[in-house]
């Protein structure tokens, strides 16, 4: 027999929306609970969390988990938790299962916050008590407050100040009740609640960058990207916003390539409006040359390559129309032609498309063809890769390879960009242990941008030794890690 449902009531008043089932009355209604008298509920199976069709309880990451605290002890707002109530009381949780889940490690368990997380510090209020214990009254008769600050990094619930406990229990938790509903009726619902499509690797990553996120909108309204090829997929799912991190990283962050999950956090902390204008520059440009036919180039996967190579095509001093022309020849064969035993295609369908090494082999063969087609000679490196190969196969790796030292010494350009360093230390004779730092950096996964600065403001020269150079350097990197990470402690 189909069911057949009759709306005769909505919450606006009662809080309740009637319906009728089969000749019995379901009932819709919104119940708010102390996050403390919810989970009590729970852990006397007042409210169960293993509905039949409901999937595992765990799902969620400690990132996620501890941003779930955080919103609770901020105040923030949390979604309602959908439950499913049978004729006999009996309730289960719809929707909201992870969250609870959460809630009861946290508040029971033993979990606790871990050191990622984004928010540590919690600010509060707390009474003021004298040395006794006694709560302070001013000669009003009014009790005295004062402001404080919780790190709650690798805290668990009992290692709460009293107050912040107090404020995870008093929480204000909303629950929408289905009530009057069979088992299958609930399954139904669990079904319908999780439909819903979790944010994908590019669109949480553009949620990091809140700094120059309507910058990067702003960017995508632009005639070039109306006009360029991309898919529905590619204009929905935040790849777009990804193309345009992706584009300011690699023009001017490419030594400290972040993947996208990553990417967002490190611009939000890295870029400036500058480097984003100087993309919205580019891309107007590319506006005026760029015809129907050549837009097919701009793909999702690719698209802040062009960019990149046409950021330092600009460098050049030609007309913009012969980027244009060279584009328009890389479609129509150049794209085949091998630099190094190896065509284009053969590196960009390679696996890991997004790693560091391949987006900096891949840029550079796309500005060594370019460079050839425009007649123009690409500069030599300033050092002797045979010589730097020797230096850091002694020094820092032993399994280093001449890629290795072409790249390290791209960086190292990149990096004396950014510095005011002196004359004496850009001698050639001083290249081996520059490039030797910058292997070191590979290596450990540092990022070289703040000490490079900040070493050449210091120092004017160099030790003649290489070798004893690259220790001095080094020992210098050291100290300066160190102390950015107590000037890190001290300010959380």
């Amino acid at each position: 027999m189909r069911t057949r449902w009759k709306t005769c009531g909505h919450m606006k008043k009662s809080g309740y929306c009637y319906r009728w089932r089969q000749g019995k009355m379901a009932k819709v209604k919104r119940q708010t609970y102390t996050l403390n008298m919810y989970l009590e509920k729970m852990r006397d199976l007042d409210i169960r969390s293993d509905a039949d069709v409901q999937r595992l309880s765990g799902q969620w990451n400690n990132a996620m988990t501890n941003e779930l605290i955080v919103s609770v002890l901020n105040g923030d707002y949390i979604p309602p938790v959908i439950l499913g109530q049978e004729e006999n009381s009996q309730m289960w949780i719809i929707d909201g299962l992870q969250r609870s889940t959460a809630f009861i490690m946290f508040r029971y368990g033993n979990y606790k916050v871990t050191s990622s997380v984004e928010e540590p510090i919690i600010s509060y209020r707390a009474k003021v008590r004298d040395a006794d214990g006694e709560v302070k009254i001013d000669g009003a008769g009014d009790i005295v407050w004062e402001g404080r600050e919780f790190d709650i990094r690798r805290k668990g619930f009992g290692q709460l100040p009293e107050e912040l406990q107090k404020t995870f229990n008093e929480y204000q938790l909303d629950c929408i009740i289905h009530e009057n509903y069979s088992m299958e009726r609930i399954s139904r619902l669990v079904r319908r609640f999780n439909f819903s499509k979790a944010m994908n690797v590019s669109q949480k990553a553009f949620t990091f960058v809140d700094r120059y996120a309507r910058k990067i909108r702003e960017i995508l309204k632009r005639g070039f990207f109306i006009e360029a090829k991309y898919t529905k997929a590619d204009r929905k799912n935040g790849s777009l916003e990804r193309v345009i991190m992706e584009s300011v990283m690699c023009m001017f962050h490419l030594d400290n390539w972040k993947k996208s999950s990553q990417i967002g956090a490190y611009l939000n902390e890295n870029a400036s409006m500058e480097e984003f204008d100087a993309l919205e520059d580019c891309i107007a440009r590319l506006e005026n040359v760029v015809t129907e036919g050549l837009y097919s180039a701009f793909t999702a996967k690719n698209s802040f390559l062009w960019f990149a190579l046409f950021h330092k095509f600009t460098k050049l001093g030609m007309d913009d129309r012969r980027f244009a022309d060279f584009l328009c020849a890389f479609q129509n064969g150049l794209d085949e032609k091998e630099i190094n035993g190896k065509a284009f295609d053969e590196i960009d369908q390679e696996r890991s498309t997004k790693d560091k090494t391949v987006i900096m082999e891949k840029l550079d063969f796309l500005e060594t063809l370019m460079l050839e087609y425009l007649g123009i000679p690409k500069p030599e490196p300033e050092i002797d890769l045979e010589d730097a190969l020797g230096f850091v196969r002694e020094n820092i790796d032993p399994f280093a390879a001449k890629e290795d030292i072409e790249q390290y010494a791209e960086v190292l350009d990149s990096l004396l960009e950014k510095s005011d360093c002196g004359e004496k230390l850009l001698k050639a004779e001083n290249k081996l242990s520059l490039v030797g730092i910058v292997a070191y950096s590979f290596k450990n996964d540092i990022d070289l941008d703040d000490w490079i600065v900040d070493y050449c403001s210091r120092n004017d020269g160099y030790i003649s030794g290489q070798k004893e150079n690259y220790e001095h350097m080094k020992k210098d990197l050291q100290q300066f890690i160190k102390g950015a990470d107590a000037a890190h402690t001290d300010a959380a």
